[in-house]
């Protein structure tokens, strides 16, 4: 029997799920979804982490989609991608729907 391949969907879903994987990311996407943009310095003043740690982990939600960022020097505005955050939605709704089929 032939190995089958991993879908890009499979590959995508696991992008998304790694960068939901850390409270910290979790806790930037609610702060996020509380308002319609957030500066890099007032996220710093509120979460729990030194700004270079912070840094990385925009970055890791900014390379999944889930955020995207504006850069007027000196300042860097993050805000929610709205689009890729329908997409992930849908695409965790539906791998728990099928996930759940045989229970």
């Amino acid at each position: 029997m032939a190995k089958e391949k991993l879908t890009k969907e499979q590959e995508q879903l696991a992008r998304l799920a790694k960068a939901l994987g850390h409270p910290v990311r979790v806790a930037i996407l609610q702060m996020l979804a509380k308002q319609t943009c957030c500066y890099h310095g007032d996220m710093s003043e509120i979460l729990p982490v030194a700004k270079s740690t912070l840094s990385q982990h925009l970055k890791e939600l900014k390379e999944s989609g889930l955020i995207q960022g504006t850069i007027t020097p000196p300042t860097v505005k993050y805000c929610i991608n709205k689009e890729n955050w329908l997409l992930a939605k849908k695409m965790f709704g539906e791998m728990f729907i099928e996930l759940s089929k045989n229970e």
